[in-house]
């Protein structure tokens, strides 16, 4: 329980002393510049370390000479605040439910760095959110992350995805490129100092010209067996791994 509650105390003192400094710099610096997610982003990708995570990063060059695009990920649990912030370009802001502004430090921490917040219970409003964002794509020099599972997912797998990312892509006319993070339910324990390797790998992107907004579900689903099948290839080879080294440590033991 020791390690916990110090892992619990160095993150809120992080989280508290990174928001005040971002508020700071952010009134001062042109508020809501999306330059600012990918600034802070760096930040708080050092909390891997207060959890005794290594977060091993795959696939980053394949976002190279994509201006614009929507970056889609998994969404797994409150983890996702440690396992994708490495993982983030420039000039990229996040959407997220509106509600998020309530929570205290990080909601506003997250509206004055720029992101976007969205009404998911307004159907009318969502629908023309979409539309707002595949202009601000353009008009802003935007890219886009979202999590179209729409919500946490808390060990039940990769959830069905939900359209909104897809017709917004298809909408703006920019590839959508998937983000992975291998399976993390069960397997970050805050008691244990050590908490092993998480593997983020984004993948090749898919383009979207010619699309019609009619085919974003196709386009979802066809994203959605692609992430599934290479978050099962990242599990087992975490999976060979540990066994390997567990393999090692047995027969060391034994010599």
């Amino acid at each position: 329980m020791c390690c916990l509650y110090i892992r619990i105390l160095i993150a809120t003192l992080f989280i508290i002393i990174t928001t005040l400094c971002a508020l700071i710099y952010c009134l001062i610096n042109r508020p809501r510049a999306p330059k600012h997610v990918y600034t802070f982003c760096r930040w708080f990708n050092q909390l891997q370390k207060i959890t005794g995570v290594r977060i091993e990063q795959r696939g980053l060059d394949n976002s190279q000479g994509i201006p614009n695009a929507v970056y889609i990920s998994n969404h797994q649990s409150v983890f996702d605040f440690v396992t994708t912030p490495g993982m983030l370009r420039p000039r990229t802001v996040s959407l997220g439910k509106k509600s998020l502004v309530w929570i205290p430090f990080f909601g506003q921490l997250y509206w004055i760095t720029g992101n976007i917040l969205i009404d998911r219970e307004n159907k009318s409003k969502a629908r023309n959110t979409i539309q707002q964002v595949a202009d601000a794509i353009h008009s802003r020099d935007l890219s886009v992350w979202v999590y179209p599972e729409g919500t946490r997912s808390k060990g039940r797998g990769l959830l069905p995805f939900k359209t909104g990312a897809f017709r917004m892509a298809i909408e703006a006319g920019v590839p959508i490129v998937p983000v992975v993070i291998s399976t993390t339910h069960n397997k970050i324990d805050l008691n244990k100092w050590d908490n092993g390797t998480v593997i983020a790998e984004m993948l090749a992107p898919i383009q979207t010209t010619g699309l019609k907004a009619t085919q974003a579900r196709e386009l979802a689903e066809q994203c959605h067996q692609l992430m599934a099948d290479k978050i099962a290839q990242l599990d087992n080879e975490l999976a060979e791994r540990k066994s390997t080294v567990d393999m090692d440590n047995s027969h060391q033991n034994e010599a």
